[in-house]
């Protein structure tokens, strides 16, 4: 009785997709929603396709952010759940004081500032490492994605 069990669950399993990499559309959305004298909050979404009939889990690890090439933040997020067949994202957000961006760009920080209050436009960069995971298998993503941000201050 037991064998009439597995066996259904077994051609279910050979028959279910879980074996394509979701493929990775974009980092998008890209936006500057707080600027203050004291900080930068960004936020943006990594989209994703699930071609697999099975969902998973995703989880960005060590998303380095940086600002007019100046390292601001790292991200890592717990793991999101995948939905099968479909379009998804990931939220990506930061929140980096503007002290912690002037220690780590001391020669081009002034040229950043009048830059940026000048144009009213940054660059942004994502560049770091998405993880899928479904069934025993795991697949790496390498994030590397820059774009030019409008400041509304």
């Amino acid at each position: 009785m037991k064998k009439l069990i597995y066996i259904p669950l077994l051609l279910l399993l050979i028959n279910c997709d879980v074996q394509k990499k979701p493929l990775f559309v974009a980092i998008e959305n890209i936006k500057v929603n707080k600027a203050t004298l004291l900080s930068v909050e960004l936020t943006a979404a990594a989209v994703f396709f699930n071609q697999n009939d099975i969902g998973g889990t995703l989880k960005s690890d060590n998303i380095k952010v940086y600002v007019d090439d100046a390292f601001i933040a790292d991200i890592s997020s717990e793991a999101f759940p995948v939905p099968a067949n479909g379009n998804f994202s990931i939220p990506l957000k930061v929140v980096a004081p503007l002290n912690e961006i002037f220690e780590n760009n001391k020669n081009g920080m002034l040229e950043s500032i009048l830059k940026a209050a000048q144009s009213q436009k940054i660059t942004v960069q994502y560049k770091g490492t998405i993880t899928y995971t479904a069934l025993g298998f795991s697949y790496n993503y390498e994030i590397d994605q820059t774009q030019e941000v409008k400041i509304k201050l």
